[in-house]
């Protein structure tokens, strides 16, 4: 497990950056087909990203989902969802079963090509073998697997730099509880499920919630008899058998859908649907998309009933549809649907302009997002969104891989469910090396 601190120029065959589930599931295979490997941590603890979810946060996928290579969920209650802390825990407990060599606190500044010395004594060619710069010393190493995830760098839209300096504005990543917050009103920017369950913490907590709505969809929490997950998950792993490939990445309509949001839902409370419209009965302030803001005035898009209608109508125009023709394909028995009754509330208008002083609003959350952050990456491999240009997590660059991004192979690559498939190809190619 924890290694000591790397000296200058230590050699290892592999570097594994990032000890998330991408990096655990790597490392499982990588020990498996005996290949010598280092995993770099920048985090002082293990857990990933989940240890950046606040308090009340819960898994979004059911405990049946957690199938990482070696160690699945063989619990009593395959359908719950797990709290934050017990997901870390987890983590923490497959690092330890597989003995993956992690050194903690190690941020990664550089990877770059290695000089030819390493070459020379490594078995490698005189152009193989990369340099990879830490906060704890050098490594150089024949192979480098790019696992350090998507949650790495928050997105903050420009609008934030022009609010009063008196209003407290926090990224999601830092949001951990309501108490964090002045007292007053609170904006929350994005409907995505992090902008969905933070809305319900705060208002659990009796706070007044206003909120952005953006164009992520919304989404029956269970469908056809099974959570929607479940028919996600045999899709993903089966649906090319029956000829459904819509979520396989190469039938992506464009590179930039890679990054579309996922459905709203959560796994609090047994699991359930976040409706934009409940929210907004239950006494959330709705309003459309963040245009800008000029000295404590925020203007929205004037289209907040298009918005609400659209994000009711994502589910039934794709994933409705990928899910039925993969049930009707494998010949599955399942329950047919009612069709959701229309829901005809409307919010007040509250029009396009708002004065965060005059409503009491003292808090922003921006719950925008996340970019992919390979900054520290000096080997020209990524594409115009920052993504490594690769083949099954294979890039161009020989010895040069990355596991564990939405859409590498499929629409659920990056989670826990299938990110060790993924893995176990990348190992495989790395052992044949």
């Amino acid at each position: 497990m924890p290694s000591p601190a790397a000296g200058p120029d230590n050699v290892v065959d592999t570097v594994v950056i990032g000890a998330g589930q991408a990096g655990l599931a790597t490392s499982y295979w990588l020990s498996r087909a005996g290949v010598e490997h280092q995993l770099l941590e920048q985090r002082p603890e293990l857990g990933g990203a989940w240890q950046d979810r606040w308090d009340s946060f819960y898994l979004n996928t059911p405990n049946f989902c957690f199938m990482l290579p070696g160690m699945t969920y063989d619990g009593p209650e395959p359908d719950a969802f797990l709290p934050r802390d017990a997901v870390i825990e987890l983590f923490r407990n497959y690092a330890r079963r597989i003995a993956a060599p992690v050194q903690l606190g190690t941020e990664v500044t550089r990877v770059a090509r290695a000089d030819g010395g390493f070459a020379a004594n490594s078995g490698y060619t005189a152009n193989e073998g990369f340099a990879v710069e830490t906060s704890q010393g050098r490594w150089l190493a024949g192979n480098v697997v790019l696992a350090n995830g998507a949650y790495q760098r928050p997105r903050v839209p420009a609008s934030a730099a022009k609010l009063p300096r008196h209003i407290r504005q926090l990224h999601s990543h830092d949001y951990r509880n309501p108490a964090q917050l002045p007292g007053g009103a609170v904006l929350v920017v994005g409907t995505g499920q992090s902008g969905g369950q933070i809305t319900e913490d705060l208002l659990a907590a009796g706070r007044e919630v206003h909120l952005s709505v953006s164009a992520c969809p919304e989404a029956p929490r269970r469908y056809r008899g099974k959570d929607t997950f479940y028919w996600l998950l045999q899709v993903n792993r089966h649906g090319p058998d029956y000829g459904i490939n819509s979520l396989q990445a190469e039938q992506l309509p464009s590179p930039a859908a890679r990054f579309m949001c996922n459905p709203l839902i959560s796994g609090n409370d047994g699991g359930h649907s976040i409706r934009l419209r409940d929210l907004g009965r239950r006494g959330v302030r709705l309003h459309g998309h963040l245009e800008g803001a000029d000295d404590g005035v925020l203007v929205f898009s004037d289209d907040l009933p298009a918005r609400l209608a659209l994000a009711e109508a994502g589910f039934g125009q794709r994933m409705k549809l990928i899910l039925d023709a993969y049930i009707t394909a494998a010949g599955i028995d399942a329950p047919t649907e009612e069709p959701a009754s229309a829901d005809d509330w409307q919010p007040a208008q509250s029009g396009a302009r708002l004065d965060l002083d005059a409503e009491g609003i003292t808090s922003v959350i921006w719950s925008t997002g996340y970019g992919l952050d390979f900054s520290f990456l000096d080997i020209p491999v990524l594409d115009q969104w920052n993504y490594p240009r690769h083949s099954r997590g294979v890039t161009e660059v020989p010895g040069l891989y990355t596991v564990g991004l939405p859409w590498l192979t499929r629409h659920a690559s990056s989670t826990v469910a299938l990110v060790g498939a993924d893995a176990e190809y990348v190992a495989g190619h790395i052992a044949g090396r």
